[in-house]
């Protein structure tokens, strides 16, 4: 198959990857704070409700993306009460932006990083967090010196998985931000546009694009796990 491109088929071509970057960047750097906050939380809090509330956390993994789609439509959509709130705010409305694409990645990559970061700090010993406190350490650096290195393969794992999430986010994304080309055209939704239209050439460069990226990540999760 000649897969050479002329100058504005490179543009064609990079503009979706750079989309997805810049998004599964933006949406990790969220999930990776939110992920770890709230997996510290909840890691050995007990109280009345919890498991209603991991459940909500994590139920958009086996959500189909469409249904994810469909709710953020209709939380952020102009009829709604926050989606008049932030075209009100911004001057405009915030779906079919790349910043809707954001918010998708983050909705359907957020499970992976909570879970890896609630099993990391489960997996750290109590009784040294506890003689640190003894030793007058306040909350924040137990957490900052202690529980996150003693975390850190579980939440290095969780940070990898998660981007590789985002980078496919597929459904939702194109539900919620569409698939206009140049800005909210991400690689998954490029890939079905190309097919869509028999564009066989593009589809192949976009899929080889997205498979290298995806197996350097899981590559780097695989080595690590394997040097500890």
């Amino acid at each position: 198959m000649d897969l050479q491109l002329s100058e504005a088929a490179i543009q064609e071509f990079l503009s979706p990857i750079w989309l997805s970057l810049k998004v599964a960047a933006i949406a990790g750097i969220i999930v990776i704070i939110l992920g770890t906050i709230v997996g510290k939380f909840l890691a050995r809090k007990q109280f009345k409700g919890k498991a209603i509330l991991e459940t909500i956390l994590i139920i958009p993994m086996v959500l189909p993306p469409t249904v994810v789609g469909f709710f953020l439509l209709v939380i952020f959509g102009r009829n709604s009460v926050v989606g008049q709130a932030i075209e009100w705010f911004f001057g405009q409305p915030i779906i079919f932006t790349w910043w809707a694409a954001v918010i998708a990645s983050t909705i359907v990559a957020f499970p992976l990083m909570y879970n890896s970061a609630k099993s990391g700090f489960l997996g750290v010993d109590s009784n040294v967090e506890e003689a640190a406190r003894v030793d007058g350490a306040s909350e924040w650096k137990v957490f900052y010196h202690i529980s996150i290195p003693l975390a850190s393969s579980s939440l290095i794992t969780g940070s990898i998985l998660s981007f590789a999430r985002a980078l496919g986010e597929f459904g939702a994304t194109l539900m919620f931000a569409g698939n206009i080309p140049g800005k909210t055209q991400t690689i998954p939704t490029a890939i079905y546009v190309a097919i869509d239209s028999g564009n066989m050439k593009m589809a192949w460069l976009w899929v080889i694009s997205i498979m290298i990226i995806s197996f350097a990540m899981l590559l780097i999760v695989q080595t690590k796990e394997k040097s500890l």
